[in-house]
């Protein structure tokens, strides 16, 4: 587990220059904000039971990843939906040996909305169990979240304030917890 840990990190600081590169920054600009990284690899289960969207009921509902980039393994079970600018759902088909790459919200503060939150969920339209590998690619807790010297100017201002990651990770976690616990009271 270490091991793919450890490649999952090495392919997010890769993708970090690409990114940094193609937002005409140095592509070591966001070396330093990931030196001690918050990131996180998970082992999700989605249970058989079908989902029934008229009635509430999804494998995982829908929602945006919270850190910078999320690197996602599945098996060949489908399920896992996107949502495009027009608001309409379209499959993700599972492609064996290939990664799913979802951006989260804190590239999309960054980059000031150019880069665009991937919203998903997971619909069980098949009845089986499905399982996946999320890796949630996130800098340091006291790395400044703020518009990007190339994102904004004076035509095009930042449109969010600066965050420590810390802080917004763990106020969008908090929200969640809120969120889930209203929806989901305790019997």
């Amino acid at each position: 587990m270490l091991e793919y840990y450890n490649a999952m990190l090495g392919l997010g600081m890769r993708l970090l220059r690409i990114i940094a590169l193609a937002l005409d920054l140095d592509a070591e600009y966001f070396h330093t904000y990931f030196i001690n990284h918050m990131s996180l690899l998970r082992l999700l289960h989605y249970d058989s039971t079908l989902s029934n969207p008229g009635a509430g009921l999804y494998a995982c509902g829908e929602h945006c990843d919270y850190g910078v980039v999320t690197f996602l393994k599945t098996d060949k079970v489908p399920g896992l939906q996107i949502q495009w600018p027009d608001d309409t759902w379209v499959d993700v088909e599972p492609l064996d040996g290939a990664f799913i790459v979802n951006i989260g919200n804190m590239l999309e503060r960054w980059t000031n909305d150019l880069f665009h939150s991937t919203k998903h969920r997971v619909l069980n339209t098949v009845g089986r169990e499905r399982y996946s590998i999320p890796f949630f690619f996130q800098s340091d807790a006291k790395a400044k979240v703020e518009c990007l010297p190339t994102c904004c100017g004076d035509e095009n201002p930042a449109r969010y304030e600066p965050v420590l990651a810390g802080d917004w990770l763990a106020s969008m976690l908090s929200k969640t917890r809120s969120e889930t616990a209203k929806n989901d009271p305790a019997p």
